[in-house]
């Protein structure tokens, strides 16, 4: 469908009103964030699918039961999966405004957040989502984009937690971003949480040249481990371990971030690591995690 004569409609939220203002949103028109490599990224062509009818069904339910805050996540979530990570953000800042203890709206705002490069926002939400969520139970959060068997993977508390570590990591602060990843609610009882965590915290401590650090967090990693969805990060951690070579690496966005890494902290070689990096940032998804790690280790090592 040509995007010129789609016409979504998307609430546009305003922290003076509680009403819910709605505006008209040309995709054309709609700046998303400028990346760190001063790179303007727009909002994607919509097309007609199952992304969009979803979308037009988390708005009408919003619409019909406006102060259920299950169905004002939903919307977000939909309007962010679209590629309308600023639009989704207000939604989730009206969400705030109107469920104010509800540490969802933080957690999913702020991931926003780092998807628009807003590191210190994000931080703060997550750290706010925290407070909110202390002392209770934990939950699991049920799937946007369902995996092949359906299983939610995650829970609350660990997304929080490892959304924060990831914000902290972009931010080169890899003290805080340890402590975030290594929260116990992040691995949570799937063996894809331990590898997403184990590929983000053996680089971290390879960075601080904590080696028996790095060398423990892979060391349950094994090829036989029940993953269904976190291909890549178990790919990675197999790497890390030494268990599968550079040459038997399937190449994709998560692959390429930590061959650039390894050949950094293994090889003291920039150049090398700088092919790969080049590579992801110029064949990778901007707003993959990948994506944006690379961008912050290039800015931080070759600009």
């Amino acid at each position: 469908m040509n995007r010129l004569l789609l016409i979504l409609v998307l609430i546009l939220v305003s922290c003076q009103s509680s009403q819910d203002p709605i505006k008209l949103v040309n995709p054309d028109k709609t700046i998303e964030t400028v990346t760190l490599l001063g790179d303007t990224l727009m909002s994607p062509e919509i097309k007609e699918g199952k992304s969009l009818d979803q979308f037009k069904l988390a708005q009408n339910n919003y619409f019909r039961d406006q102060e259920n805050p299950e169905m004002l996540i939903w919307y977000g979530r939909r309007v962010a999966y679209l590629g309308y990570f600023k639009e989704a953000i207000k939604i989730y800042t009206l969400g705030i405004e109107k469920f104010p203890y509800d540490a969802r709206f933080y957690r999913h705002r702020g991931h926003r957040y780092i998807s628009t490069r807003q590191y210190d926002n994000a931080i703060n939400d997550f750290k706010r989502a925290l407070e909110l969520v202390d002392g209770k139970e934990d939950q699991i959060e049920p799937d946007g984009l369902p995996n092949s068997k359906n299983i939610p993977l995650s829970t609350l508390h660990g997304n929080i937690w490892y959304h924060l570590g990831l914000a902290y990591y972009l931010k080169n602060d890899m003290n805080n971003a340890a402590k975030s990843f290594s929260d116990r609610s992040v691995t949570h009882k799937f063996d894809d949480n331990i590898v997403s965590s184990a590929h983000w915290l053996y680089m971290i401590y390879r960075r601080q040249n904590k080696i028996e650090q790095s060398n423990s967090i892979v060391e349950n990693i094994s090829k036989d481990m029940d993953i269904i969805e976190n291909m890549s990060y178990h790919q990675t951690s197999l790497f890390h371990k030494g268990l599968i070579k550079e040459s038997e690496i399937n190449i994709d966005e998560v692959a390429l971030y930590s061959i650039a890494n390894w050949y950094i902290y293994e090889k003291n070689d920039t150049l090398k690591a700088k092919d790969y990096y080049k590579e992801l940032l110029d064949t990778g998804n901007p707003f993959s995690f990948a994506y944006i790690a690379a961008e912050s280790d290039w800015k931080r090592l070759y600009k």
